[in-house]
């Protein structure tokens, strides 16, 4: 009984970070009902910092146990606290528990719309026509450049959203990060860029080339639009969940589509430009 008093004294001023580990110390000692109870009467301030000190996924079953004993609306107020909810349109309750219908108007929006702008990178390719006829080998590296570019980017924004749910950072913090992303994607550019010119040249021999053009200066246009390709997604990547969060949307919605129509894009325009720009095409 002191130990439940000495918690609920403590939760009743704003928690310093050693008066958080006792006041956690103490909570933990409780089953998780007495616990759960105790959580919908601390000041919410003072909670958010008990719960910081505490695993993850005791967090969360914490959070799920709030839902059941019909206390929501502080569930839902600790998880956003916590990052663990990023937009204030996000269901409420477990994934399996929302209905598909909930899921879908979460989701089809941003798909749909997602979509439509997919057929620019449609046109960009046929603007390009004449420069795919003129040496066929640059169309078997275009799925390189939208999967390097992909891939990149969702490992930055994965990375990023994560940290932005432990609280490891923060909106403001964005220029930290995009200069983080940006050393990380130089050295990532520069590795890939060398594994795609050896490919190239070592393996495109028996392909025909225009007159005047030699396979290494294929090879390295075709690294060089590679590297800025994923310079560029690792960068967005990086910045995108950070967006999200400050405009209060949901990273976990939002990035992945966003990211792919962003990458299929930049990438066709990166590429062809680049290409066309070292190789002298018209």
């Amino acid at each position: 009984m002191a130990v439940m008093n000495y918690a609920a004294y403590s939760a009743t001023t704003h928690l310093a970070h050693k008066e958080a580990l006792a006041v956690r110390n103490a909570f933990l000692k409780y089953d998780l009902d007495e616990q759960a109870q105790l959580l919908a009467k601390m000041p919410v301030a003072d909670a958010l910092a008990m719960l910081h000190e505490c695993p993850l996924r005791h967090v969360q079953i914490l959070l799920d146990r709030l839902d059941e004993l019909k206390e929501d609306i502080r569930a839902r107020q600790l998880a956003s606290g916590l990052g663990l909810i990023c937009s204030e349109v996000e269901p409420t309750g477990h994934y399996l528990e929302n209905s598909v219908l909930n899921h879908v108007k979460e989701r089809i929006g941003w798909i749909v719309g997602l979509a439509l702008m997919g057929i620019v990178s449609g046109l960009i390719i046929s603007h390009y026509e004449d420069t795919l006829s003129q040496l066929v080998l640059l169309a078997i590296y275009m799925p390189v450049i939208a999967a390097a570019g992909g891939n990149t980017g969702s490992q930055a924004a994965t990375l990023v959203v994560r940290a932005l749910a432990m609280e490891e950072i923060r909106s403001k913090d964005w220029l930290l990060v995009l200069w983080k992303e940006f050393r990380v994607s130089i050295i990532i550019a520069l590795s890939l860029a060398a594994v795609i010119i050896g490919r190239v040249v070592f393996f495109s021999g028996g392909v025909v080339l225009p007159e005047g053009m030699t396979l290494d200066s294929i090879a390295f246009a075709i690294g060089i639009a590679i590297a800025i390709q994923v310079i560029i997604s690792t960068s967005v990547g990086g910045i995108l969940p950070m967006l999200a969060r400050a405009l209060n949307l949901d990273p976990a919605v939002l990035v992945s589509p966003v990211l792919a129509s962003m990458v299929d894009i930049t990438g066709m325009v990166i590429y062809f430009k680049t290409v066309n720009w070292m190789l002298g095409f018209g």
